[in-house]
């Protein structure tokens, strides 16, 4: 319905042509580029980890990439449906703009008519006549500003029509930038729909493959206390980059801070100056209109005798110092620190304060429904106990986080599958493992309750759910007290 309210209307209001590059086209740009520098660190973390890890090969690994194109091509369909949604909504804000408009010309239109047949039929020549009428001079006065008043009308009335017809052709081309946003966001549906179903066949088939080889390595000794191993020191480098990015960030405001205030030093001492300059100048004014009034005054006193003073030497004026003003150079821009923190480099950087997680203990919502089939501290086969706990879930059951953050890894990890982690400040972060899909990016600031991932069984799983943990300065500790299952 919106869409067919936005592609109607008459040939008076026709939409301009589309354009080269839509604005969702632009801003996607400029935000991948930001996401690539970030994830080229993240690739870099990975990288460190693994290689401190033996070559052996684990079968787990030859799904990762079919997992990781399942978890991007159901991210992005979520996405692409959130921005269909958006640009329908805009264009029917924009049809509804675009009638108002439409009737308020047409009204417009019809007040401008009305006013030139009534000056049409008046005459043109009516000032003149008025003046030369010889009636009351106050009359003529108030009939010429009533006419005053009618053309000031005249004149507000076409402006304002004018405004209001270049609002139409804003309309217009926001109109159409968005029908052609709809049509992009169509065909990248299609082709991550396509991606989709070609990557879940590909996983199926893999899978069916190895079942035998994962289910012997699930029970192979030291499996878990290697994926422990891997997810400690995937934590602990995060924990350092955190701590990098917020000292960039700390320094990065301070030198901002510091800019400013030297702007303000400089401000307030060219202000001083300019009114130092001002005041002497105003004295010197005085000074010389002094000078000038007795000047007058002096022949006036000389011309009456008993009044006539005798001559005195005149006192000699010392000319103050004048006051010595700094001429300062103007203001240079500031060059370019290139170690400055750049966006993609404060992007860890946590999204609450330190405080705000602690203070929830106890309030938090469990990431997702479910039986817990495993809780912190359990007995885990042969190896050491949970730490974390597993929440069976259906298959691409959403995933929330049980409280606001940035996520500062977002990608698939041996032993875990298809992973992410937000950082909630004070050194506090939660672990959601085996997600089908990650429905946030590395970077992404979010609310307590925010959908970030679907419930799977990526990482050679066998059950559908999550893997949950909590861990504050890197340690795992027992979600049960702080968050309601």
């Amino acid at each position: 319905m919106a869409a067919a309210l936005a592609l109607g209307g008459g040939d008076a209001l026709a939409a301009p042509q589309s354009k080269q590059q839509t604005n969702r086209s632009k801003q996607k740009a400029a935000a991948e580029a930001e996401r690539i520098a970030l994830q080229q660190k993240l690739n870099a973390l990975k990288r460190d980890i693994g290689q401190t890890e033996s070559a052996r090969e684990d079968a787990a690994d030859t799904l990762a990439e079919s997992e990781e194109a399942i978890s991007n091509a159901n991210r992005q369909l979520r996405e692409l449906a959130a921005e269909t949604a958006a640009t329908t909504s805009r264009m029917t804000e924009l049809a509804a703009e675009r009638e108002r408009l439409a009737g308020t010309i047409a009204s417009q239109k019809g007040q401008l008519a009305r006013l030139l047949r009534e000056q049409y039929v008046a005459g043109n020549e009516d000032r003149i006549k008025l003046l030369l009428s010889g009636d009351n001079p106050n009359r003529i006065n108030r009939d010429l500003q009533l006419m005053s008043y009618v053309s000031q009308a005249q004149a507000q009335l076409i402006e304002s029509l004018r405004t209001n017809l270049a609002a139409v052709e804003t309309n217009q081309a926001e109109a159409q930038n968005a029908r052609d946003e709809l049509v992009e966001i169509a065909d990248e549906e299609r082709q991550q729909k396509a991606v989709l179903e070609q990557q879940k066949a590909k996983h199926a088939a893999l899978v069916a493959n190895l079942s035998q080889k994962l289910d012997t390595q699930r029970k192979e000794v030291g499996r878990v206390e290697r994926d422990e191993q891997r997810m400690g020191a995937l934590v602990d480098r995060l924990a350092k980059l955190i701590e990098e990015q917020a000292r960039a960030a700390a320094a990065e405001k301070a030198r901002q801070e510091r800019l400013a205030a030297e702007r303000a030093a400089k401000a307030r001492a060219e202000a001083e100056a300019r009114a130092l300059a001002a005041a002497k100048a105003k004295a010197e004014r005085e000074r010389l209109a002094r000078e000038q009034r007795n000047r007058k005054e002096e022949p006036k006193i000389a011309a009456r005798p008993e009044h006539r003073p005798a001559p005195k030497a005149e006192p000699k004026i010392e000319p103050k110092p004048e006051p010595r003003i700094t001429q300062r150079e103007p203001a240079k821009p500031e060059p370019r620190d290139e170690g400055a923190a750049r966006p993609a480099d404060v992007a860890l950087a946590p999204a609450a304060p330190a405080g705000a997680f602690a203070s929830l203990k106890g309030q938090m919502r469990a990431p997702v429904s479910g039986r817990v089939a495993a809780r912190f501290g359990s007995k885990r086969g042969d190896g050491p106990g949970w730490k974390g706990m597993f929440i069976l879930a259906g298959e691409g059951t959403e995933i929330r986080s049980v409280a606001q953050g940035r996520v500062v890894f977002a990608d698939w990890l041996r032993g875990f599958g298809n992973l992410i982690i937000v950082d909630h400040g004070g050194q506090y972060m939660s672990i959601y493992g085996n997600n089908q899909s990650l429905l946030k990016r590395a970077g992404d600031v979010v609310k307590g309750g925010d959908v970030i991932a679907a419930a799977g069984n990526s990482g050679g799983n066998e059950e559908s759910g999550l893997y949950f943990e909590l861990r504050h300065q890197g340690r795992a500790f027992d979600p049960a007290g702080w968050v309601k299952f």
